[in-house]
C-alpha cells in the first residue's frame, strides 16, 4: 500500500497541470451545491434575526417590503414619509412607545440614520469608543464604518449631497464624529447615527447662519427694517456646527410636520402589540403598521424559489462531470497502455495496478474536497455582500 501511495503521489505531482484542472474543476462541483445552499441559508437566519428584533414598523401607506427594508436595513427605498405628529399620536395609545428613524442620507456611501437614544438602547448598542450622542451636528459611526474609512472619536465625516449640481437644498454637513459602537454583526455596524435635528439640516430644513442683524456688509442685506432683515444669497451658511456657531442653527415652521421615515413600535406586551395591530386594520390609526419577521419571510420565500431550479442544475452539472471524469480516466487508462504494459511485466499483478489507479482517483477527490471546504468556509465572509447585492 506504500508503495502504490508514493507511485499515485508521484504520478500526480509529474502531470501537476492536469491533475491541477482536475482538481480545480471536481472541487468547483462539490463546491457549487453546498455553497449556494450555505448562502442561502446563512442570509435566512440573519435576516430572519434582524427582522425578529424589530417587533412593530409603522410607516406610510405603500410598499410594505420597501418600509421595512428602509427601517431596519436603513437601505434608500423610495417610501412616502410620516410626520413627527403621527409619532405622538402613537405613544398616545398607550399601548408601548416609539422610536423615529429618518434614513434618507448617506455618508461615503455608508447610511445616515437620525434617530433617538431610544434607538440605541432598544438595540443594545454600546460605545466601544468615546460617547453618544449629546449635541446637533454630531454622530456616531458603527465599527464596520469606524474601520473601513479609518476613522477614530474626534474625526469628522461630511455628509453626500443627493444632487452635486443643487446644493440649495440639500447640503453637504461636516459632522463631528464622538462615539464608535461595538461590534455586533447586525446592519447597525455600517450606519451613521446622528439625532433627528441633524438630519434635518441635511436636508435643508434647519441652517445656521451669520447674525443677520449685526451685518453691516451691504452686499448681504437686501432689506432692512424695524421688524426684519432680508438677505440676499450671498449670506454665508455654515456647514459645520461647533461651539461658536451652534446657537445660529435654527428651524422654520412647525416640527411637529418635520419628516420622519418609519417608527419603530415597541409594544408593552403581546396583548398590546395586537390590540395596536387591530386599531389599524380598523382603520383606528392611520398609515399601516407591519411585521417585520413576516415581511421579510415572506420576502425570502419569493427570492429563495429559484434555489430549487439551482440545485436541478448542479445535480445535472455534477452528473455530467462524472461522466467526463470516467471518460478521462477511461482514456488515460489507455494512453497509458504502454505504461501498464510495463508495470505488468516487471511483476506487477492485475489487483496492483488497480491499487495504484484507485489511489490517485481517491488523492484527486481528496485535494477536490479540500478546495471545496476551502471555498464553503470562505463563503460565510461573503453573506453581507450577498444579502446587500442579491436580496435588498
Amino acid at each position: 500500500m506504500k508503495q502504490s501511495f508514493y507511485l499515485a503521489l508521484r504520478y500526480l505531482s509529474f502531470y501537476r497541470f492536469r491533475t491541477l484542472v482536475l482538481v480545480t474543476a471536481i472541487g468547483l462541483i462539490i463546491f457549487l451545491p453546498i455553497g449556494l445552499q450555505k448562502l442561502i441559508t446563512d442570509s435566512e437566519n440573519q435576516m430572519m434575526e434582524r427582522a425578529n428584533a424589530f417587533p412593530l414598523i409603522v410607516g406610510a401607506k405603500g410598499s410594505s417590503t420597501d418600509l421595512v427594508i428602509n427601517a431596519i436595513y436603513f437601505q434608500q427605498q423610495p417610501i412616502d414619509l410620516l410626520k413627527m405628529e403621527d409619532g405622538e399620536l402613537l405613544n398616545k395609545t398607550g399601548l408601548g412607545y416609539t422610536i423615529p428613524l429618518l434614513a434618507m442620507f448617506t455618508a461615503r456611501n455608508f447610511p445616515i440614520v437620525g434617530t433617538s437614544l431610544d434607538y440605541f438602547e432598544f438595540r443594545d448598542l454600546r460605545i466601544r469608543e468615546g460617547r453618544n450622542l449629546g449635541f446637533l451636528g454630531e454622530c456616531v459611526i458603527g465599527a464596520t464604518v469606524a474601520a473601513d474609512l479609518g476613522l477614530q472619536a474626534g474625526d469628522s465625516l461630511i455628509s453626500s449631497p443627493e444632487n452635486y449640481f443643487d446644493m440649495a437644498g440639500v447640503y453637504p454637513l461636516k459632522m463631528s464624529i464622538v462615539g464608535i459602537l461595538e461590534a455586533t454583526g447586525t446592519p447597525d455596524d455600517k450606519t451613521v447615527f446622528t439625532d433627528l435635528k441633524t438630519n434635518w439640516i441635511i436636508m435643508g430644513l434647519g441652517h445656521g447662519h451669520q447674525d443677520v442683524v449685526k451685518l453691516t456688509d451691504p452686499s448681504l442685506v437686501l432689506k432692512r427694517d424695524s421688524n426684519s432683515v432680508k438677505t440676499t444669497s450671498k449670506l454665508f451658511l455654515y456647514n459645520e456646527i461647533d461651539g461658536k456657531n451652534m446657537d445660529s442653527f435654527h428651524f422654520h415652521g412647525e416640527m411637529d410636520t418635520y419628516p420622519v421615515s418609519a417608527y419603530i413600535f415597541v409594544p408593552n406586551n403581546t396583548k398590546s402589540s395586537t390590540i395596536f395591530r387591530g386599531r389599524f386594520e380598523a382603520d383606528e390609526l392611520p398609515n399601516q403598521v407591519v411585521v417585520p419577521a413576516k415581511v421579510i419571510d415572506h420576502l425570502l420565500q419569493s427570492i429563495f424559489r429559484i434555489k430549487y431550479i439551482f440545485n436541478a442544475v448542479f445535480v445535472l452539472v455534477g452528473m455530467a462531470t462524472m461522466l467526463i471524469l470516467i471518460l478521462i480516466v477511461t482514456l488515460s487508462l489507455r494512453l497509458r497502455k504502454d505504461e501498464i504494459h510495463t508495470m505488468f511485466t516487471m511483476g506487477s499483478s492485475r489487483y496492483k495496478i488497480v491499487e495504484i489507479l484507485g489511489i490517485e482517483l481517491f488523492l484527486l477527490v481528496v485535494l477536490s474536497s479540500g478546495v471545496a471546504a476551502a471555498l464553503y468556509y470562505l463563503t460565510g465572509f461573503f453573506v453581507d455582500d450577498f444579502i446587500r447585492y442579491y436580496i435588498i
